[in-house]
């Protein structure tokens, strides 16, 4: 009966590590809200890593968390480090490129929980009286996490940090 139990064992984390083998080597988040103010008044807010930071929910997951300016003041060249609870972790993030005021991207370097190099991309596209602002995140998945995205979805983890920070950036925006 033990043998038998066993190898059910084994045939199903076999299974399980090889249906992880043939998920995608990519991943992509992506977010959108609409906010009613031009795309000159938002794009500060995000190329600016001080002023993004006051909307920025990852900041609002740990109220220790400790954080620390460099390179450029903004735009291309600006890098935040930080070092927070496991809800944040420890990593850094760079302003890469920006097309002002529709576009900003970043490179989102993580150390802990576990190791990762993300692409950033902020998109704010006129849209009537308004800005259809999108928060995308993509890159490349590893093996051990193409396991860990079978247990904990990626897209509804983040995608709601996402949703909140659009919503708060909106707040901050419309005012």
């Amino acid at each position: 009966m033990l043998k038998i139990i066993a190898i059910v064992v084994v045939v199903a984390v076999a299974g399980v590590l090889l249906y992880a083998a043939t998920r995608p080597d990519t991943f992509r988040v992506q977010r959108s809200a609409s906010i009613k103010a031009p795309p000159e008044k938002i794009y500060p807010l995000i190329s600016d890593l001080r002023r993004f930071n006051t909307w920025n929910p990852y900041e609002k997951k740990d109220p220790n968390l400790k954080g620390s300016y460099g390179g450029a003041a903004s735009g291309k060249g600006a890098v935040y480090a930080f070092h927070g609870n496991q809800n944040v972790g420890k990593g850094s993030i760079e302003i890469t490129d920006t097309a002002p005021p529709h576009k900003v991207s970043m490179r989102l370097t993580m150390v802990e929980p576990m190791e990762a190099r993300n692409n950033i991309e902020f998109t704010l596209e006129p849209n009537g009286e308004g800005t259809k602002v999108t928060w995308a995140m993509h890159g490349h998945s590893s093996y051990f996490a193409k396991i860990i995205h079978l247990v904990f979805n990626m897209d509804r983890m983040v995608g709601g940090d996402f949703e909140d920070g659009l919503a708060s950036l909106k707040a901050v925006a419309e005012k």
